[in-house]
């Protein structure tokens, strides 16, 4: 990474502990960021002046480092706590204007080779992942955008407008209702067939319509009886009864249309139902 070596370098004599090397990878990435480093401690002196280095006693206390830092707008302060817990490093890290804190638990072993502290070449593991983990979890809640070493903001990509008139994505719009197709006549097949009658019966998944009961309209005689399949005005709306359906109505439907037969549906053979 450009800068770091140069940085791990100037004090790889002070680095003594895994925790010191893993300080100096988190300080470089606030640098990246566009971050100076103030000094040590809470609290700030009247004389101090941002700088890239590491500060004077940076690592006396193992136990708990404490480093300021400004940005280069100096319209950020940034407050690094990092106590060390048995083999790992939690790192607390506070916006001084807005008080925004953010956290950060890192696994020494994971990342610092404790055997190689003074070689820059050897002692971070897994280097990449390491710098992702730390701008996911300290730079990028703080900063917003991640700054170049040069100090210059990346340029977030621009938002992809939908051209004028586009339809919104359904996937993505829970109110969008598709529009409905015309209705049409329900594909039924000719209830007038004369043997129609008892199709159902003899094969339920055949096209043939008809029960066992007799109908007239299914009779194959002609005639000029009601269709409820073409509607009727105010009450019925069209195909909302199949063709040739076994319908009871519920009003006038035809005038001069008689009324029911009591002999509308005789036994075969004979005239007279009541004999």
């Amino acid at each position: 990474m450009a800068g770091l070596e140069l940085l791990y370098h100037s004090v790889a004599l002070e680095v003594v502990s895994p925790q010191d090397a893993l300080i100096c990878f988190i300080h470089w990435e606030l640098v990246r960021a566009g971050f100076k480093c103030l000094g040590t401690g809470d609290q700030g002196a009247t004389d101090e002046k941002k700088k890239e280095l590491l500060p004077t006693g940076w690592n006396v206390n193992q136990e708990l480092y404490t480093l300021r830092y400004r940005s280069d707008n100096d319209q950020k302060e940034l407050l690094l706590k990092a106590i060390t817990v048995d083999a790992s490093l939690i790192i607390n890290v506070m916006n001084c204007q807005s008080e925004q804190v953010v956290d950060l638990t890192v696994n020494l072993d994971d990342y610092i080779s404790s055997e190689h502290l003074q070689q820059y070449d050897r002692v971070f593991k897994k280097e990449e992942e390491l710098r992702r983990y730390i701008e996911s979890g300290i730079v990028s809640p703080l900063v917003g955008t991640k700054q170049r070493a040069g100090g210059g903001t990346q340029k977030g990509k621009k938002p992809v407008r939908s051209a004028p008139g586009a339809q919104p994505h359904t996937d993505n719009n829970p109110l969008f209702i598709p529009p409905s197709a015309p209705q049409s006549q329900p594909p039924w097949s000719d209830p007038m067939a004369p043997f129609a009658t008892g199709g159902d019966d003899l094969d339920p998944f055949s096209d043939r319509r008809g029960g066992m009961i007799a109908d007239p309209l299914r009779s194959g005689i002609p005639s000029r009886g009601f269709d409820p399949s073409s509607g009727l005005p105010g009450q019925l709306p069209l195909g909302s009864v199949p063709p040739g359906a076994r319908f009871d109505p519920f009003g006038p439907i035809a005038p001069g249309r008689s009324g029911p037969d009591p002999d509308h549906l005789p036994p075969p053979g004979y005239d007279d139902l009541f004999m």
